[in-house]
């Protein structure tokens, strides 16, 4: 695992942000998870080392309510970050791969053994 990353739970509500970062720092102890609830917290963390939990509609202070919209944004930049997207909407999910997201999760599934191997697999 490589100990320079760290997650970054974007656009959650309180209670939900808590509930995920319980479930990352069970799977990956060692490393930080931060908060972005706002376009100017989110650009602190754009880089290579961060790995994006980006929640389905954004809660916060961001340009677009979408979390897919913010994907693709962010997908278009020189060095994008790994971007994850939380939700339980397959059709959501095929959307923000397309968009430029790497294979994600539900927050029904937080506690899968699948959703612990993407978030190991993101951050190896």
């Amino acid at each position: 695992m490589d100990q320079s990353k760290k997650v970054v739970l974007v656009g959650h509500c309180g209670p939900d942000m808590h509930m995920l970062k319980a479930a990352v720092s069970r799977v990956v102890p060692d490393i930080p998870v931060e908060f972005a609830n706002d376009d100017g917290a989110l650009q602190g963390f754009i880089s290579t080392d961060a790995i994006l939990l980006v929640n389905r509609v954004l809660d916060g202070s961001f340009s677009t309510g979408s979390g897919i919209e913010l994907i693709e944004n962010l997908a278009r930049s020189e060095s994008p970050p790994t971007m994850m997207f939380i939700s339980n909407f397959e059709d959501a999910q095929a959307k923000a791969q397309k968009a430029g997201a790497s294979e994600g999760f539900g927050k029904d599934q937080l506690y899968d053994e699948r959703t612990a191997e993407l978030l190991r697999q993101a951050l190896s």
